[in-house]
């Protein structure tokens, strides 16, 4: 769920907020493995309710989500994003996810869709967000296609957790914390985890 992704308090109720828009394009951009497709998830779970049709293009499925309708890409019998977008769009859908908008025709798709009506939700292989726009730019897109469509980009990576149940506290030494640009004030009971 989104509350267990670790946003800010102000970026996850911004982005809540942009998700809630009837239509649009969110985009999520990272290095991969970056957790691009489980923050897509997160989202597709908070607006999955009663009545709202949801489709998801992607390569693979990797996590299925009951109530809303996923297909598995398959490049060798045509069945590409941009095929897959196209059928989509005859099934009136609210909310459409495309796993990873690659070339010009998915991303043309994408923002006919955000046009007509539909919230569409994608993945681009950008280091940050502002490159996203420039990789729309570089793919043929028109830069004012781009500004009435793109609602939002998330530029993420993911942080390193130390599992609560395994971790050992330690106090640091001065060392430490100046590497870390510490002081021993700053630190709750004076502790550090490891």
């Amino acid at each position: 769920s989104m509350d267990t992704m670790g946003f800010l308090p102000r970026m996850k109720s911004d982005l809540e907020t942009v998700i809630l828009e009837p239509n649009g394009i969110v985009l999520v951009t990272g290095p991969t493995g970056s957790g691009k497709s489980t923050t897509l998830y997160a989202v597709l779970s908070q607006l999955n309710t009663e009545g709202r049709n949801i489709l998801t293009a992607e390569d693979p499925v990797e996590y299925e989500i009951d109530g809303i309708g996923q297909m598995h890409m398959h490049e060798k019998i045509g069945l590409t994003f941009a095929s897959a977008l196209r059928a989509m769009l005859r099934q009136d859908p609210d909310v459409i996810m495309v796993g990873e908008i690659r070339d010009q025709e998915t991303a043309r798709i994408s923002i006919q869709a955000a046009l007509t009506g539909h919230l569409v939700l994608s993945t681009l292989h950008t280091n940050d967000a502002p490159s996203a726009v420039t990789r729309l730019i570089d793919m043929g897109i028109e830069p004012y296609l781009i500004t009435s469509t793109v609602r939002a980009v998330l530029a993420q990576r993911l942080v390193r957790v130390i599992c609560p149940a395994c971790k050992t506290a330690y106090t640091p030494t001065a060392r430490e914390l100046s590497d870390f640009g510490l002081s021993a004030k700053e630190l709750k009971n004076g502790k550090l985890y490891r």
